[in-house]
């Protein structure tokens, strides 16, 4: 590849992983079987004019490649305030990668997708969510990869045998107790988030082993959990004890080893976590703003009921992101009609953060979802509350915020 016998395109992308794997630390290349691109939000022009190079130059994948959200709703855009010059590039971004020949599932949760990896299956991920999702749920195997470098492993079928798609990369750095959580609230999808919120700040880049959860949470909850530990940390890989798979045993996830330190979490600790997901101050909401990561079949199902009978309040929007794909089966489903009765409106392949579709009028948002809690106030200079799901659709239906605090008080 290096020498050109592949073409152009494949030249370029391994003489940029031979010179990233000697920043990585790795000695050699490894093999991956899947990938998932980050590079196709359009931010900026370097971003389109790299994209575009690759495609013109013959860039194909070598493995099966999905494609994250892009810059831009082709269906819905026209619809809120995006430039029409910037959807014009985001356009030609998509088109550019598409050409390569990855699958457009144009979403944030390709393990929602029929391309999900397996159990020990190097990969090589964009995606903070995915990544951690990737690792620590299903227990594939990628580092984090960065725009730019995700397209060049997709085209080479390589990646740098380096950091967590090592074995020895993968222990349990720090051990996170739960102390008095109650049961009912372990149980409760508003827990999920916070608690990965409250594992991030701590940990950081480091690996979290938690142990002392008494609930079995689902897919979308640890999809949450994840999301917000990669938002206010760095956290590509989590384990629970007795729940995710490379942690049947406190003694397996740490690999044999002591933690390097162990936290105890209370119901304390967890209120302040919380509390710092919410940056607005009094009961005025512009916007309800749910799915980071990506709404699931599941969380439409679990949507629907809430809505029936319900009608929004004339100034909140309440906007939903999700994959084209999901949206296709809640619709089959019958999910987006209770949604559509009730006000709200659907965007899909997109998100407000990859996207300028907020209107100017739009300043206060609320949300089920610690990564857009997190990021939306620097992002997109709004203001934000975090709540459940169910305060979410209330609080759009009453015109303003409202929370129930009951689980949280002990």
């Amino acid at each position: 590849m290096l020498t050109g016998e592949h073409g152009p395109a494949a030249q370029m992308a391994m003489s940029i992983l031979s010179r990233m794997a000697v920043i990585y630390g790795a000695e050699e290349l490894l093999d991956i079987s899947g990938a998932h691109i980050d590079s196709t939000i359009y931010i900026g022009d370097a971003g389109l004019e790299y994209a575009e190079r690759l495609a013109e130059l013959g860039a194909r994948v070598a493995v099966p490649t999905t494609l994250n959200v892009s810059g831009l709703d082709e269906r819905h855009w026209q619809e809120w305030s995006v430039p029409a010059e910037w959807a014009s590039k985001a356009y030609r971004q998509m088109v550019a990668y598409q050409s390569m020949g990855a699958v457009p599932t144009w979403t944030c949760a390709p393990y929602q997708t029929e391309l999900k990896p397996a159990f020990g299956q190097q990969i090589a991920w964009g995606e903070s969510n995915a990544i951690v999702f990737a690792n620590s749920v299903i227990g594939a195997r990628t580092e984090r990869y960065p725009d730019l470098l995700d397209i060049c492993c997709a085209i080479t079928g390589r990646a740098p045998a380096a950091g967590l798609h090592l074995e020895r990369n993968r222990a349990g750095d720090i051990l996170f107790r739960l102390v008095d959580v109650p049961p009912k609230l372990q149980a409760d999808d508003s827990f999920y988030p916070v608690l990965g919120h409250l594992l991030g700040k701590i940990a950081q880049e480091r690996i979290p082993v938690v142990d002392g959860l008494g609930a079995t949470p689902t897919e979308d909850q640890l999809k949450a959990l994840g999301a917000a530990a990669a938002s206010s940390g760095a956290v590509a890989l989590f384990h629970i004890v007795g729940v995710t798979p490379e942690a049947p045993t406190m003694d397996t996830a740490f690999h044999g080893r002591q933690p390097q330190r162990v936290v105890e979490i209370t119901l304390s600790q967890l209120r302040a976590a919380r509390a710092e997901l919410t940056s607005a101050e009094g009961t005025g909401l512009d916007m309800v703003v749910l799915g980071s990561p990506h709404f699931s079949l599941a969380e439409f199902r679990q949507l629907a009921p809430l809505l029936y009978g319900r009608t929004r309040h004339p100034n909140v929007e309440f906007l939903v992101t999700s994959s084209r794909a999901m949206v296709m089966l809640a619709e089959q489903a019958g999910y987006l009609a209770e949604l559509e009765s009730f006000g709200g409106k659907v965007t899909v392949d997109t998100c407000i953060l990859a996207t300028p579709m907020l209107p100017p009028h739009i300043r206060t948002l609320m949300t089920n979802s610690a990564k857009y809690a997190y990021y939306a106030p620097g992002l997109l200079n709004t203001q934000i509350t975090f709540g459940s799901l169910e305060d979410c659709v209330r609080s759009a239906e009453l015109g303003r915020i409202v929370r129930d605090e009951s689980l949280w008080r002990g």
